[in-house]
Formats: C-alpha cells, sequence, structure tokens
C-alpha cells in the first residue's frame, strides 16, 4: 500500500469515525470468508456497515473525532462494525457474537463516550431508531384515533336508533 492508499484509507475512515452514531471494535480472529460475510450482510441489513482496517491507520484516522477515546482497543486483528444509528452496529456485533465464539467484541464508541464490552451489550438492547419512532407516532396517533372515534361515535348511535324508530313506525 503506497502513501496515497494510506492517506486515502485514513480519510474514509476519518468520516466513518465522524459520521457513525456508534462504532464497535472487534477481534476476528479464525472467522472464515462466509462468516465475514455473513457478518457484512447483517450489517448491510440494519444499514450499518464492516470494516477492516490497519490499526495503525485506525488510530491515525481517530485523532480528533469524537470517539478518539475507543483509540486504546485497536490491537491484534480487529475489525470495525458501524452505523449512523446509534443502535443498529452494536445490536449486529452482540447477535453475531452469540453465534460465533470466534468473534470477540473488545467494546467501541458512541460519539464521545467510550464503550467497553458491556456498554456494547447495553447500547444493543436499546430500541433502534426506527423502533423509537414507530412508538412516539403510535403514542401520537392513538389520541386522534380515540376523538375519531369519540366524534363518530354519536353519528352511529344516531343512525341506528332513527333507524328502529323507523322500523316501529312501519
Amino acid at each position: 500500500m503506497d502513501r496515497a492508499q494510506k492517506e486515502k484509507v485514513v480519510e474514509e475512515l476519518g468520516q466513518i469515525f465522524e459520521s457513525s452514531g456508534v462504532v464497535v471494535v472487534a477481534h476476528y480472529t479464525g472467522l472464515t470468508v462466509a462468516e465475514m460475510q455473513s457478518l457484512r450482510a447483517k450489517a448491510n441489513e440494519a444499514g450499518g456497515a464492516v470494516r477492516v482496517a490497519k490499526n495503525r491507520l485506525a488510530k491515525i484516522a481517530l485523532e480528533g473525532k469524537p470517539c478518539e477515546s475507543m483509540a486504546p482497543l485497536l490491537t491484534g486483528m480487529t475489525v470495525l462494525t458501524y452505523s449512523e444509528d446509534p443502535v443498529a452496529a452494536a445490536k449486529v456485533a452482540e447477535d453475531f457474537a452469540k453465534e460465533n465464539k470466534k468473534f470477540e467484541i473488545l467494546g467501541g464508541a458512541m460519539g464521545e463516550t467510550a464503550l467497553d464490552r458491556a456498554g456494547v451489550e447495553a447500547v444493543s438492547k436499546m430500541p433502534s431508531r426506527e423502533e423509537l419512532i414507530a412508538s412516539i407516532v403510535g403514542c401520537i396517533g392513538a389520541p386522534a384515533s380515540n376523538i375519531a372515534g369519540a366524534i363518530g361515535a354519536p353519528a352511529s348511535n344516531i343512525a341506528s336508533i332513527l333507524s328502529t324508530i323507523e322500523d316501529k313506525a312501519a
């Protein structure tokens, strides 16, 4: 890898560290190519991505970024799982770690907050952005549907009363 390629990798990693809601660092020693492809596919489904990079280049890219505190985790054969959604990458990494004992989560970062192994697990149990939006919309929509039901109910009651009166008159 020549200097220009290294600079490009550092720039790409810098953008990842800057724009990601969460970055999870894990060791992947012993994973097969198929298992790695499975991890990448699961991350893509969840709106995240997986990146293997040289630790030295990743540490350079971390300088001055919000998640700089995770630099000590970058030792050995590491893989980065990241996503804009603050929960998606952590969920993907946790689920994958349960299936594959060779995939060992070290920690990560969520913005400026460094996460240890337990922190990544806690983040993975939080509801995702989509789940939160759905629950908020449900809360907002419920009163509106109750109001619509209350407004519509008297009209249907009046209609059934008029129908009953009409039946008796006939």
